[in-house]
């Protein structure tokens, strides 16, 4: 078995000048710190705000990072008005939004609400209680009444653990096809991720194969990707094993465990699109436990989203566990909504119901 591999995040661009970020303020002080610089995150900070309540943003990477690290030119599933946050509503060319659109969209939400952020700045702690909180960073402290916690699950892959995941040319993330062209690329995974990227590749010059746990393709493919892609494997165009598990990964091969047998597959680059989950090891230093579900579920009201710990929150997907289709940027937003209410003595609003079935599979299976 081979070594957990390090994950290299995707790069990010310099974060905009306009926007009010403190890069270290000792001894900072806000009713509420919310802890994740996503759409969700961002909807927490602006509907406390809102309610008369100071909110300060911290995150370890960039605005919106996890949309950043999104496949170039990515078209979202939802319609623009499903992602808005804030009653800012977003406007897009298309029919559904780019990951693009999303970016300029997220800023300028930012940028209006005139949030606090304090950007490439990792939390490594929370100490105190309940109204005496301080959230601990690798740059000082910040004060906080309450803490919520949007951090959402793109930032840990689920490895295949297999000899060779930790080579230079094996990426658990896919950006763009264009450095492949004349290249055999391996795809691990059979939903929305290695779909996109398979016909990308393809029509970038690459000779993709996929490799595929399950005897299909998902039936969660978008339904204009899955046509598609059935169409270029039935032309014999894009490479599909089915019934397949890998092995292990050489500097020139992907080895695989196939119905049939053993077989090697020659590979200048792969991705193992194999699905992300939320990083547990992260909310246990924050003091926030696990359900013993298959979900590994992180302990809170499903009410009121509060946590074991009094005064500390969660929202947006996070919220699921392992069950990372439970709740996303179009029901997740939501949650903001909920915990600023509750910490400013409203009526809190009822959630929405899920608008995706639970699943635990992992995407490459």
């Amino acid at each position: 078995m081979g070594r957990e591999p390090s994950v290299s995040r995707p790069d990010v661009n310099p974060r905009p000048p306009e926007l009010v970020v403190q890069d270290m303020i000792p001894d900072s002080s806000f009713d509420v710190v919310v802890i994740g610089a996503g759409p969700v995150g961002l909807a927490c900070a602006l509907e406390v705000q809102r309610r008369g309540l100071t909110a300060c943003v911290v995150d370890k990477g960039a605005l919106v990072n996890s949309i950043i690290g999104y496949p170039t030119n990515m078209e979202f599933f939802s319609t623009p008005e499903l992602l808005e946050i804030g009653g800012h509503p977003m406007t897009t060319l298309h029919y559904k939004p780019l990951r693009e659109d999303a970016l300029d969209y997220y800023r300028r939400v930012a940028q209006a609400e005139k949030l606090t952020l304090r950007l490439y700045e990792r939390v490594v702690g929370l100490e105190g209680e309940q109204g005496r909180y301080e959230v601990v960073t690798e740059k000082g402290r910040i004060g906080a009444q309450f803490v919520i916690v949007a951090t959402g699950f793109y930032d840990v892959p689920n490895y295949l653990r297999v000899p060779g995941e930790d080579l230079p040319h094996v990426t658990h993330y896919y950006k763009e096809p264009y450095a492949h062209a004349d290249q055999d690329v391996v795809v691990i995974g059979a939903k929305n991720s290695s779909a996109k990227a398979a016909l990308q590749l393809l029509r970038a010059g690459a000779r993709p194969v996929l490799v595929v746990r399950s005897p299909e393709i998902s039936e969660s493919v978008k339904y204009w990707i899955r046509p598609d892609l059935l169409n270029r494997i039935k032309e014999g165009r894009i490479g599909a094993l089915f019934n397949t598990t890998v092995q292990r990964i050489t500097a020139t091969t992907v080895e695989v465990l196939t119905p049939d047998g053993l077989r090697s597959l020659p590979a200048q680059h792969v991705y193992a699109l194999t699905g992300y989950h939320p990083d547990f090891t992260f909310l246990a230093t924050l003091g926030i436990t696990c359900d013993t579900d298959a979900a590994q579920t992180p302990t809170h009201n499903a009410e009121t989203l509060e946590t074991n710990r009094p005064g500390l929150y969660l929202a947006g997907t996070v919220c699921g566990g392992l069950n990372t289709s439970r709740w996303f940027i179009e029901n997740g937003r939501y949650h903001a909504q909920l915990i600023a209410a509750r910490l400013a003595g409203e009526a809190a609003p009822p959630l929405p119901e899920v608008l995706q079935p639970v699943q635990l599979l992992p995407s490459h299976s």
